[in-house]
């Protein structure tokens, strides 16, 4: 019997790094950038976009806390009510972390603790269709 063709499969170049490739692969929006997204500019034209057909649900039903859209605004209403939701709320409350603090934190400044900001759930525009 001779050697296998298939030799040194398992180091190849596009198998290099699964793990890394599962990670990035469902990634979402940090907090600081929903921070972003939730000033009032960046929330209107988040809430208000046009039907795009590539993203689901024709990107009419937008979760402005958890970055993520929806089919139907039924089951945008039953997300309000999940522990993901609420984790994500509870965890946008503290404010977003700053170059400021960072140096404060580095010893070039004296400690300030961060502020809380009061977050609540999207309005639900019920005439949306």
């Amino acid at each position: 019997m001779g050697k296998s063709k298939q030799t040194g499969n398992h180091k190849s170049d596009k198998k290099k790094n699964i793990a890394k490739t599962w990670k990035t692969k469902r990634r979402t929006k940090d907090l600081d950038q929903i921070h972003n997204d939730m000033k009032p500019g960046n929330a209107a034209k988040l809430l208000r976009q046009e039907v795009d057909y590539d993203v689901t649900g024709c990107a009419q039903h937008y979760c402005l806390h958890c970055a993520r859209y929806f089919v139907d605004l039924k089951t945008m209403k039953e997300h309000f009510k999940t522990k993901v939701h609420k984790k994500r709320l509870k965890q946008l409350r503290e404010e977003p972390y700053t170059q400021a603090e960072a140096e404060r934190a580095a010893g070039m400044g004296s400690y300030i603790p961060p502020k809380t900001i009061e977050v609540q759930t999207q309005p639900v525009e019920e005439d949306m269709s």
